[in-house]
């Protein structure tokens, strides 16, 4: 990963109720990564996956 801090966004996936959180974020320089992280612990380790990943992970918490 790049020096550049991330811009961390909520995800749509997210409810709205406060609480659990999960945040996303790309980089801008490494168009092969996402970060995701627990809005609640943002200094912790995030993960960081591919988008192919992603997208896997997404189709199976749409269902």
């Amino acid at each position: 990963m790049s020096g550049t801090a991330l811009e961390w966004f909520k995800s749509s996936y997210s409810g709205s109720e406060g609480g659990a959180c999960v945040e996303v974020a790309y980089d801008s320089n490494e168009s092969s990564a996402i970060h995701i992280r627990d809005s609640k612990t943002p200094h912790a380790p995030h993960l960081t996956v591919t988008p192919t990943t992603w997208s896997a992970f997404l189709a199976l918490t749409a269902r």
